[in-house]
């Protein structure tokens, strides 16, 4: 971790002012819950989407796509999932193949996860970052990163892509790093 707190002090110090602590990006083998975790919490606040996790997690002895289909509506509404969101992961459910996610490009990745409808592409950056493990990606529609970037280099208003685009793209190889030391720095 040593190496890359060096490169954004070498890159760009205000980033690296920021870093408190990095922890290693250890990768996911459960891509079928992480999505479902990522598909819940779209849109809510960290606390709100985690208290919805755990009540839809309760739901199943096993979360699985068979037993997410087999599960009445109702019942996963009454956990506080939308309805619009049941449908999101039910086709979730229906979809199948996600193994194959982890051979695939960061491109490729996102082309294939956003045909599942309910998956956008925040999501699909989300499941690069934290279920494949990859380094190098960030999310320009994340509103936490543009808050943070924000307060960090201290823009009066939330700053533009173009603008968050030449602070980010020097942090490359490692823009998923620079986006966890914006979102530990908001806690």
């Amino acid at each position: 971790m040593k190496h890359i707190i060096k490169h954004f002090k070498k890159v760009d110090p205000i980033l690296a002012a920021a870093v408190k602590t990095l922890d290693p990006i250890v990768p996911s083998n459960d891509y079928f819950s992480d999505l479902c975790e990522i598909v819940i919490q779209q849109q809510l606040s960290e606390k709100a989407g985690e208290t919805i996790w755990h009540r839809f997690l309760k739901l199943f002895e096993r979360l699985t796509p068979a037993n997410v289909l087999a599960t009445p509506d109702v019942n996963i509404r009454a956990a506080g999932i939308s309805w619009s969101k049941i449908t999101y992961l039910k086709n979730l459910a229906k979809h199948g193949g996600l193994e194959a996610l982890r051979d695939m490009g960061d491109a490729e990745v996102i082309r294939e996860l956003t045909k599942i409808k309910g998956i956008g592409p925040w999501s699909a950056e989300m499941f690069l970052m934290f279920s494949l493990g990859r380094e190098d990606v960030f999310s320009y529609g994340d509103l936490g990163l543009r808050r943070a970037i924000q307060k960090l280099y201290k823009f009066k208003k939330e700053p533009t892509i173009k603008q968050m685009g030449k602070i980010v793209r020097k942090w490359s190889p490692y823009r998923t790093y620079g986006a966890r030391i914006l979102w530990k720095m908001l806690e």
